[in-house]
């Protein structure tokens, strides 16, 4: 075993299924509020437009709270932390559950934000530590299992449990979850400590204000408010992103050390995978809206028409290794961005004429260029990271992807509100999807900058194989 640890046979059958329902309740939290959203905007007399902030409050708390999980974990323990953050991923969903106002419910999925960010990371590093590495991809394998299933069976279980109940119950539902996640892992994950690291506060402190300053300014012209703040704030943000940079330069071991950006397929992979989520991210949480409020679907059939959407990212996983080793990582990620922007555009097209199964259809496109965007994306990113690079590399990245799906969203609603001029009409939506897939179609241009033999070092292993 890694690092000598001696655990039990029962533990290390164990072990991936804990990882797996933490998987799980993170990867269904998002997929099933999506479709309940309008419903919750009705109840608690909000606009649906005005309820990106609770999925935005969620993502912005992962992205400032994943870079600590680690420090936590080696100087308190692996089961602790582990068992404080399904917690608090509990406490906050059932916070969340008892909101009568957006602010009540924005403040809730903070608290789920603080525990769903140490929930995976967490149980990703006891598997790191606790297996073999001939061992340990299976053993991540399985623990992927769940979280796949629940981007699946999310929607229409959102659907279902809004309409059929109420909006109570996406929240309520993982209490039970959360309560046997915490009776699990406090019999039978091991409580693994570390060496304790320098943490690089006032790092964090400049990238936080940086990253709440960039989002508050979406967030509020979203919401059409002042535009002289909005513009102050991102002008904070600015200000303080190079002040980071200056920052970053003298310290000794700063939280993401600028060498990093030397690595020319990490920089490349980085600024990518910002720019083109910038209008995928936003896909997901416009479609629900535009087939409920815009078409006048229910909660059951929007969340059955997103299916398609998750069942084909499933689909193509397999596929993935093949494709990238054939046709190489700079020509997938050009092709797949351009061709992800142009099923983007054709949502612009969707109208109430249009039928079931060619929305279906388009959808099940939208997924499958979807997965291999995110998986070619991720690991050019960390492809030729090594050494003391690794492990704040694959943070930064993992910030980043949290990042642009709050911008991403953040844009989709405040494109959608200044388009439809406070409603959210038909014609909104499809020019909002418009803008969008040209943003996506444009950023293939980052990748353009890849080398032709950039990535063989991970579709090296497959080629062997195929021959």
């Amino acid at each position: 075993m890694s690092n000598d640890i001696q655990l039990s046979p029962m533990v290390y059958r164990m072990l991936p299924w804990i990882a797996a329902v933490a998987f799980l309740m993170q990867s269904l939290d998002t997929s099933i509020l999506n479709t309940a959203l309008p419903s919750i905007a009705k109840d608690l007399h909000e606009s649906p437009l005005n309820m990106q902030s609770a999925v935005i409050c969620y993502a912005l708390t992962l992205a400032l709270f994943i870079p600590i999980s680690g420090l936590l974990s080696d100087r308190f323990g692996t089961k602790n932390v582990f068992v404080t953050a399904v917690f608090l991923f509990t406490a906050g969903s059932l916070s969340c559950a008892l909101s009568n106002t957006l602010i009540f419910m924005d403040i809730s999925r903070v608290i789920q934000g603080i525990g769903g960010s140490m929930m995976v990371p967490v149980s990703r590093l006891v598997l790191i530590k606790s297996y073999r590495r001939n061992e340990f991809l299976s053993a991540l394998n399985t623990s992927s299992i769940l979280g796949l299933v629940g981007p699946v069976i999310g929607p229409v279980l959102g659907g279902y449990l809004a309409e059929m109940f109420s909006w109570h119950w996406v929240f309520l539902i993982n209490i039970p979850v959360g309560i046997a996640g915490i009776i699990i892992a406090w019999k039978y994950m091991p409580n693994l400590k570390g060496e304790r690291i320098y943490f690089d506060f006032w790092g964090f402190v400049i990238i936080a204000i940086t990253f709440i300053s960039a989002t508050l300014s979406l967030e509020l012209l979203s919401e059409g408010q002042s535009s002289y703040i909005s513009l102050f704030l991102a002008i904070i943000s600015l200000i303080f992103l190079f002040g980071y940079r200056f920052y970053a330069q003298k310290a000794t071991t700063p939280l993401f050390p600028l060498s990093l950006f030397s690595i020319r397929t990490f920089k490349i992979g980085i600024i990518g995978n910002l720019i083109s989520r910038l209008g995928i991210s936003g896909v997901p949480f416009l479609i629900p809206l535009l087939l409920q409020v815009g078409f006048g679907y229910s909660a059951i059939e929007a969340g059955m028409i997103l299916i398609p959407m998750a069942l084909a990212s499933m689909a193509i996983k397999s596929f993935i290794p093949t494709i990238l080793a054939k046709l190489g990582y700079r020509n997938v990620l050009i092709g797949n961005t351009i061709l992800a922007g142009t099923f983007i555009l054709l949502m612009s097209q969707l109208s109430l004429s249009t039928p079931i199964i060619l929305m279906c259809l388009l959808l099940f496109c939208i997924g499958c260029t979807n997965s291999l965007q995110f998986t070619a994306m991720n690991s050019i990113t960390l492809a030729d990271l090594q050494g003391e690079t690794t492990s704040s590399g694959n943070s930064l990245m993992a910030v980043n992807q949290q990042l642009a799906i709050s911008f991403g969203i953040a844009l989709g609603a405040v494109l959608v509100r200044l388009v439809g001029e406070e409603t959210a009409t038909i014609k909104s939506f499809q020019i909002t999807f418009m803008i969008l897939g040209i943003i996506t179609i444009l950023s293939s241009i980052v990748f353009a900058a890849l080398k032709k033999q950039d990535g063989q070092n991970l579709t090296a292993h497959h080629q062997e194989t195929r021959r």
